[in-house]
């Protein structure tokens, strides 16, 4: 059965550096790739033609879910992806985080309607490079665009203003991960791999009662209420414990 197709790809730009740039700004060797991720179509549209009117920036691919932006994103290996959150299936922090597996370079920009305290700390433990509001003027935009792509991380002021509330709240959150126990390590594995209660309850040779009890205990040790946010939270924090501390 045929389904509508909801990836957009407009001609690549070959555009020189542009003259409409802010004063004093760098010369732009190459156009700017960018890719977004946006469900609804009105809104895809308008952010398509904001991007390419852009100097030195073109989107080279628009995805409507998460599902798509992880088959196509990949692929286009974008300099930035601008991420909304409140996607049908796949969420944006859920995207996020396995886009930032397959391309840890790649800046990843939530772009939302949503300054909410908890989301805003989720996106940014799901490896979000900024959080802006869709409210955001074009130019600031493209000004953070930039931003992120010089290694900043930008941020409306009420964002940066709800980050430093959360990190107050939950400066323990990491620490409380690090004292799960293996049976809770052991779920939220596969919970992260996409396992239902019953087919872990199978897979650990343990009654679904059990399983649910195990996670209602991770839920209160992350401070969480979902299973999504658990396994946002748990994949954040392993992938802390797996960088690096210096280059390679």
């Amino acid at each position: 059965m045929s389904h509508p197709k909801t990836m957009i790809q407009p001609s690549a730009k070959t555009t020189k550096p542009g003259k409409g740039g802010c004063p004093g700004e760098p010369s732009l060797k190459k156009t700017i790739k960018v890719a977004l991720v946006e469900d609804q179509p009105k809104a895809r549209e308008s952010w398509i033609k904001l991007i390419n009117s852009f100097p030195d920036f073109a989107c080279i691919c628009a995805c409507a879910t998460g599902e798509e932006a992880l088959r196509i994103i990949p692929q286009e290996q974008p300099d930035v992806v601008l991420m909304d959150l409140f996607l049908p299936r796949m969420s944006g922090l859920e995207c996020t985080v396995r886009i930032k597996e397959l391309l840890p370079k790649t800046q990843i920009v939530i772009l939302t309607a949503m300054d909410d305290q908890e989301l805003v700390f989720l996106a940014l433990e799901a490896g979000a490079d900024g959080y802006l509001l869709k409210r955001t003027k074009p130019a600031d935009l493209r000004a953070a665009l930039l931003d992120v792509l010089a290694g900043g991380a930008p941020m409306t002021s009420q964002i940066a203003r709800r980050v430093i509330e959360s990190f107050r709240q939950k400066s323990k959150v990491r620490d409380e991960s690090m004292r799960l126990s293996i049976r809770e390590e052991q779920i939220l594995m596969l919970l992260s791999q996409g396992y239902a209660n019953k087919l872990i309850a199978d897979k650990l040779e343990l009654s679904i009662d059990t399983v649910c009890s195990h996670l209602k205990h991770v839920f209160n040790k992350l401070h969480v209420s979902s299973r999504t946010e658990a396994v946002i939270r748990y994949m954040a924090t392993k992938t802390s414990r797996q960088k690096p501390d210096g280059p390679s």
